[in-house]
């Protein structure tokens, strides 16, 4: 009986070894199946150009504080020290100024295309300005009814097709 129990315990060390090194083995193996895979389905990265060119470059009198386009995208605003310049992104021009104090920093669009907050980190304070957009019309050579230099101007465009 002292017989097979040696054997046992010496066989039992050798297929511990063998186990291990086939373990080893496998988890090599898996490990190899595992990076060729994440290789093969994973994307491939790739480098590609961007072309680019300068629009516009606008020269500015004061320094600017912060940047807001409008919700629309029709105007970008700029807010300097003491005042927002609007500027046109279809004309690609200043159209106007909004004189604001000098104590606000950070300018925002809200969701109405027409409303913009102001906010004063020193002040703590909070404006809301609401803006619209006044359209000239040449009148010159047209018929008119009243005064020609009135302050308000109805136009009708009673042939347009």
């Amino acid at each position: 009986m002292k017989k097979r129990k040696r054997l046992r315990n010496g066989c039992r060390g050798n297929s511990k070894k063998r186990l291990v090194k086939i373990s080893a083995r496998r988890i090599i193996l898996i490990l190899a199946c595992l990076l060729l895979a994440t290789w093969t389905f994973s994307p491939q990265i790739l480098q590609a150009e961007v072309e680019w060119k300068i629009l516009k470059d606008l020269e500015l009198i004061n320094t600017p504080l912060d940047i807001a386009p409008s919700v629309d995208g029709k105007w970008l605003f700029i807010l300097t020290p003491g005042e927002i310049l609007i500027f046109s992104v279809s004309e690609g021009t200043l159209s106007d100024r909004i004189p604001v104090d000098k104590d606000f920093d950070r300018i925002a669009p809200l969701r109405r295309p027409d409303l913009l907050s102001l906010t004063s980190s020193t002040k703590k304070t909070l404006r809301v300005i609401l803006f619209e957009t006044i359209h000239k019309f040449d009148l010159t050579g047209l018929p008119y009814k009243g005064p020609q230099e009135a302050r308000v101007t109805v136009a009708v465009f009673d042939d347009y097709q």
